[in-house]
């Protein structure tokens, strides 16, 4: 016990190898985290994903500089991740958990019309609306594409017409 408590150190007095020695099991402890939290939370890029990262980041950084408890903070890590994994598996179940949590998309252009109200709610202009034809559509007009959708991660698809 003595061994470990000299090797981690208590307190933000911490020695760099006390602070090498607490980055390297945070990050393996982080590994284990995101795994456990699923591929999703990375992939999707959703802000219910986002807030998991931002925050576990803040939190697993305290326990390497000792601005909190090391075991207490990596077990706050570890239930954040499993509260993730709980709602994210509640959004399966629940439609209204899904769209309230995620997010839904929101269509920015249909049946010939750019939704004015909905670019305004995204933050998003017509120039932003042609790049986004232009690079995802692949094509130089509006008319050549069905519709544009502003998903739940923050990125617009262009469905081009067939």
């Amino acid at each position: 016990m003595k061994l470990i408590q000299d090797a981690f150190g208590s307190g933000q007095d911490l020695a760099m190898l006390q602070m090498c020695i607490r980055a390297v099991v945070v990050f393996f402890m982080a590994l284990i985290m995101v795994r456990i939290s699923g591929r999703r939370t990375f992939g999707k890029r959703t802000a219910f994903d986002n807030t998991l990262v931002i925050i576990l980041g803040a939190v697993l950084s305290r326990a390497i500089v000792g601005a909190s408890p090391f075991w207490a903070t990596i077990c706050s890590g570890f239930l954040l991740v499993v509260l993730h994994r709980l709602l994210a598996y509640a959004c399966i179940k629940s439609s209204f958990l899904d769209r309230h949590l995620k997010g839904m998309s929101m269509p920015l252009y249909q049946n010939g019309k750019l939704n004015k109200h909905n670019l305004t709610r995204s933050l998003l202009t017509e120039r932003d609306i042609m790049s986004d034809v232009r690079s995802k559509g692949n094509a130089t007009k509006l008319e050549e594409v069905h519709e544009i959708y502003m998903e739940s991660n923050g990125e617009v698809s262009v469905i081009r017409n067939t």
